[in-house]
C-alpha cells in the first residue's frame, strides 16, 4: 500500500467521524453553534493541534452551510475539503461542488490565524464565490475579504483591512502584483502580504500549469530610447529559415545559425556580434527574429489604432495595459510598422511557481489533475487525490472521428451539430483558438444556426453564457479555456433529449484539457456525449506529430483532393489515432519543458531576489545602530573597489572621485596640502576622514534622531532599489540574449546563470557606493511643518 493509499483510508475514517458528528451540531442553536467558533479558537490557543480539532470544525461549518446557504455538504464533498486541509490537489470532476467544498478547509484554517487564501483565476470568480459562501464565515464569527476590485470602475482595494482578515479571495496576479510591490515599500506599515500560510487554488491546473509560462513582471521608469528596433527588424525580414536560423520543434523558440550571425556582421560592419561590446545590438536582433518568427498577428496580437494589443490565446481576451517585456513589445511594434512606445524597466519579477511555493500549505482543486500528478509532485510537492463523484458518471465519451483536412473536419462536425439539434440538444462547440471560434460561428450562421460566441467581452458575460449552454437547443461555441469555473447545467428537456454534447474542434495541448473539456458534460448524474474532430491539418498535428508525419500527411492530402467522395469520410486505420495521439504527447512534453526551464531560470533571480528582499526588511527593521554599520560598511566597500590593486592613485582620478561620490563643493586646491603621498594607505585614509567628516556635517544638518533614522534607512533603500531594478532588468534582457546563443555549444541556462552571478557581485558594489552617495550628496529640502524632503543625487 502506498504513502496515498494510507492517506485516502485516514481521510475516509476521519470523514466517517465528520458524518456522525454532524447531528449533534443540528441539534444546537444559532448561537450555540455560532459559539463554536470561540471554543476553537480557544482550544487552538491553548495548544491544541488543529488537526484533532478537524472533525467538529468541519462538522460545524456543515451544518453552518445548511443554515445559511440551504446547501448540506455530501460525503464526497467532505472528503474532499479533508483532501485539501492537508495540502493535496483535490481532482473533482465538474458540477461536484468545489466552491461548498471550500467552505470546510478555509473555515478550519481562518480559525489557525491571518495568511489563508483562496485563489481564483479572474475577479468576477473571486466575488462571485466570495459573496456566496462569504455569508457562512461571516455568520460563524470570522472576517472574509476580496483582494480585487469588484470592476475595472472601482477604486483599488484597502490592502490593510484585505490582508487583516482571516480568509482572503483573490486572484493569482493580483496576489502575485502585492506581493512585489509590498518589496519596494520604504515602510513596514506599508507591506500588506505578510504571511503565507495556507493557500487553497480553484482550478488549480489553469494556474499552476496553463499560466505558469508567464512570470509576473513590474515595470518601471521607461528607459532610453532606442534606435535599433526598426533597423533590427528591416534585417531579419531578409533571412530565411534553414539558412539563416532555426526554430525549435514545439514552434516556442527561435535562434540564429551561424550563417545568420555572419550576414549580421556583415550587415551592421562589425565583428564578433556575440561580445559584450555588441550585446544589446545582439539582443535587439533576437527580439526582431522572435517577434517576425513566433508570434502572429490575430493569434498573439491585434493591431488597433495603431497600437499593439495583447490577446490571451487560450480564451481571446485582449490583454488591456499589458505589455511584453524585455523590448519583445516594442519589436512587434516595428514588425506591424506602428509607433514604437518607449520601453520600460522591469522593477521585480516572480513566476507563479515561486509564488505559490512560498505558503506553508499549497493545495487546490480542479477537475483534471491526475494526468500531471508527477509534475505537480516534482515542482510543488504536492499529491493528486481523485475524489470520487456523488452521482455515477453516465456521459460517453466517443473516439476521436479523424479527417484528412481540416475542411472535411469542420464540415462533418457541422453536421453532428445539426443532428443533435433536431433532437433538441444542447451543443458546445469547443475550439483551440479564438480564430477556429469565429470561423465556426461564421459557418454556423451560414446555415442559420442560432447560436452564442464567446468571444470574451467581459467574464461575467462570459460565465453567464457558459451557464446557459445546457438549455434545450442551445449552441455555445467557445475557445477550450472560456468559462472554466461555471457550471452548465441543463433543463429539464435538455435532459430528456440527451444531455449536453460537447464537440471538439481539434485535439487540444494535453490530454489534461480535453479531459476537462468531456467534463463539461454529464455533471451530477446527467446524461451527456463528448467527442472529437480532428484533422492531419490541425496545428497540434502539423507541430508536433513525429517527422515522419509530414509526409504521409502531403501524400493523404493530395490523394484526398483526387476523390471528391473522400471529402467526408473519416479515416477508419488505428494509425490515425496514433498519431493523434503521438502529437498531443509530444506537445505536451514540450509544455512540460518550457514550464522547468521557466522555473530553472527564475530559481537563479529568485535567490537574488530573496537575498534583496530580506536585506530591505532588515532595513526597514533596523535600529539607528544597524544602520549606521551599514554606511561604514559602505564607507569600508567603497574605499576598497577605488582604492583595490593600484599601489599609487592618480591625483585627478581621486578628485573626480571625490567629486562624483563625496562631495560636489570639494576645494581641490587643498588636496596637495593634506596628501603629499598617493600610496594605498594615505590614500584610504584621507578619503576615510574625508567621509567622516561629511557624516558628521549630514548629522548637524538632522539634529531630530528620529528624522536621522528615517534618512539613513530611506537613502539605504534607494539604493538598494536604484541597483535591484537594475538588475532585474538586466536578468530579464540576459534571459532572451541567452536564449537566442541556443545554436552555440553551451546550455543557455549554464550561461544564464554565470553572468547573472557575475551581475550580482557588480551591483553589490554598485549599492555600497550609492548608499554612500546618496547619504552624502542628496539635497535636503526643509519644510514649514518640520519635515524634511529628500533630492537624491
Amino acid at each position: 500500500m502506498t504513502m496515498k493509499d494510507k492517506n485516502i483510508k485516514k481521510y475516509k475514517r476521519i470523514a466517517n467521524k465528520i458524518i456522525k458528528l454532524i447531528p449533534m451540531y443540528k441539534a444546537m442553536s444559532d448561537s450555540d453553534l455560532q459559539n463554536q467558533t470561540i471554543l476553537l479558537k480557544e482550544r487552538l490557543a491553548n495548544g491544541e493541534k488543529a488537526e484533532k480539532l478537524l472533525p467538529q470544525a468541519y462538522a460545524i461549518v456543515a451544518e453552518a452551510d445548511r443554515r445559511v446557504l440551504g446547501l448540506e455538504p455530501y460525503y464526497v464533498q467532505i472528503l474532499g475539503g479533508i483532501a485539501l486541509f492537508y495540502g493535496n490537489v483535490a481532482e473533482m470532476k465538474t458540477g461536484e461542488g468545489k466552491t461548498l467544498t471550500a467552505t470546510m478547509p478555509m473555515y478550519l484554517r481562518g480559525l489557525m490565524g491571518k495568511g489563508n487564501f483562496l485563489i481564483t483565476s479572474n475577479s468576477y470568480l473571486a466575488w462571485r464565490d466570495a459573496e456566496e459562501v462569504g455569508k457562512v464565515y461571516r455568520w460563524l464569527g470570522l472576517t472574509i475579504s476580496v483582494g480585487v476590485p469588484k470592476d475595472a470602475s472601482e477604486e483599488e482595494v484597502d490592502k490593510e483591512a484585505v490582508y487583516g482578515s482571516d480568509i482572503i479571495y483573490t486572484t493569482h496576479s493580483a496576489l502575485g502584483f502585492d506581493y512585489l510591490f509590498d518589496n519596494l515599500a520604504t515602510t513596514l506599515e506599508e507591506q500588506y502580504v505578510n504571511t503565507f500560510n495556507y493557500v487553497l487554488i480553484d482550478e488549480i491546473d489553469a494556474i499552476l500549469l496553463d499560466m505558469a509560462q508567464t512570470p509576473l513582471i513590474i515595470s518601471g521608469a521607461p528607459k532610453v530610447q532606442s534606435n535599433l528596433f526598426e533597423t533590427s527588424d528591416w534585417f531579419v525580414k531578409s533571412l530565411s529559415e534553414g539558412e539563416d536560423y532555426l526554430k525549435s520543434e514545439d514552434k516556442r523558440n527561435v535562434w540564429f545559425k551561424e550563417e545568420g550571425i555572419k550576414k549580421a556582421e556583415k550587415y551592421f560592419g562589425i565583428h564578433g556580434i556575440l561580445i559584450e561590446e555588441w550585446r544589446d545590438l545582439y539582443r535587439h536582433l533576437v527580439l526582431a527574429l522572435r517577434a517576425n518568427q513566433l508570434l502572429e498577428e490575430n493569434r498573439d496580437y491585434v493591431v488597433e489604432e495603431g497600437e499593439i494589443l495583447l490577446l490571451d490565446e487560450a480564451n481571446g481576451r485582449k490583454l488591456i495595459g499589458t505589455k511584453l517585456q524585455a523590448g519583445l513589445h516594442q519589436a512587434i511594434e516595428a514588425k506591424e510598422g506602428v509607433e514604437i512606445t518607449n520601453e520600460t524597466r522591469s522593477m521585480g519579477s516572480i513566476t507563479y511557481q515561486n509564488l505559490f511555493k512560498k505558503f506553508k500549505i499549497l493545495s487546490g482543486m480542479t477537475g483534471t489533475a491526475k494526468t500531471d500528478a508527477e509534475e505537480f509532485r516534482e515542482t510543488y510537492n504536492v499529491n493528486v487525490i481523485q475524489i470520487p463523484t456523488n452521482k455515477s458518471i453516465k456521459r460517453v465519451d466517443h473516439p476521436d472521428e479523424v479527417y484528412v483536412t481540416n475542411k472535411a473536419k469542420v464540415l462533418s462536425s457541422l453536421k453532428a451539430v445539426k443532428e443533435a439539434l433536431k433532437k433538441g440538444r444542447p451543443v458546445l462547440v469547443e475550439t483551440g483558438s479564438v480564430a477556429m471560434s469565429n470561423l465556426y460561428s461564421l459557418l454556423l450562421l451560414q446555415q442559420k444556426i442560432p447560436h452564442n460566441l464567446l468571444n470574451a467581452t467581459t467574464v461575467a458575460k462570459e460565465s453567464l453564457i457558459v451557464s446557459e449552454a445546457g438549455r434545450k437547443g442551445a449552441v455555445t461555441v467557445a475557445t477550450s479555456m472560456a468559462g472554466r469555473g461555471t457550471d452548465i447545467k441543463l433543463d429539464p428537456e435538455a435532459k430528456e433529449s440527451g444531455g449536453l454534447l460537447v464537440l471538439g474542434t481539434e485535439r487540444m495541448t494535453s490530454d489534461r484539457i480535453d479531459f476537462q473539456l468531456r467534463g463539461r458534460a454529464g455533471r451530477q448524474g446527467d446524461p451527456g456525449d463528448t467527442v472529437f474532430f480532428v484533422s492531419m491539418e490541425d496545428k497540434i498535428v502539423v507541430e508536433s506529430a513525429p517527422k515522419w508525419v509530414a509526409k504521409a500527411r502531403k501524400k493523404l492530402v493530395e490523394e484526398n483532393e483526387q476523390k471528391e467522395t473522400a471529402e467526408t469520410k473519416p479515416l477508419k486505420e488505428k494509425k490515425y489515432d496514433k498519431i493523434i495521439n503521438k502529437s498531443q504527447a509530444n506537445r505536451k512534453n514540450q509544455e512540460v519543458e518550457s514550464r522547468k526551464n521557466i522555473l530553472e531560470y527564475d530559481e537563479i533571480i529568485s535567490v537574488q531576489r530573496e537575498m534583496i528582499y530580506t536585506a530591505r526588511n532588515k532595513v526597514m527593521e533596523g535600529s539607528i545602530a544597524f544602520l549606521e554599520g551599514i554606511i561604514q560598511r559602505s564607507t569600508e566597500n567603497v574605499i576598497d573597489s577605488f582604492t583595490s590593486e593600484k599601489t599609487n592613485l592618480d591625483r585627478n582620478k581621486l578628485i573626480d572621485f571625490i567629486y562624483n561620490n563625496i562631495a560636489y563643493n570639494f576645494d581641490a586646491s587643498t588636496i596637495d596640502r593634506e596628501l603629499n603621498d598617493y600610496g594605498k594607505k594615505h590614500v584610504r585614509e584621507y578619503l576615510k576622514r574625508m567621509i567622516l567628516t561629511q557624516i558628521e556635517q549630514v548629522h548637524f544638518k538632522i539634529p531630530d534622531s528620529f528624522q536621522q533614522l528615517y534618512f539613513r534607512r530611506i537613502v539605504t533603500l534607494k539604493a538598494i532599489d536604484t541597483m535591484w531594478i537594475e538588475q532585474s532588468d538586466n536578468l530579464q534582457q540576459l534571459k532572451s540574449v541567452v536564449n537566442g546563443r541556443s545554436w552555440g555549444q553551451h546550455r543557455p541556462i549554464y550561461e544564464f546563470q554565470i553572468e547573472a552571478r557575475r551581475s550580482f557581485f557588480e551591483m553589490k558594489d554598485e549599492i555600497w557606493l550609492n548608499i554612500l552617495r546618496n547619504l552624502l550628496l542628496s539635497d535636503l529640502v526643509y519644510n514649514s511643518d518640520g519635515s524634511i524632503d529628500v533630492d537624491f543625487p
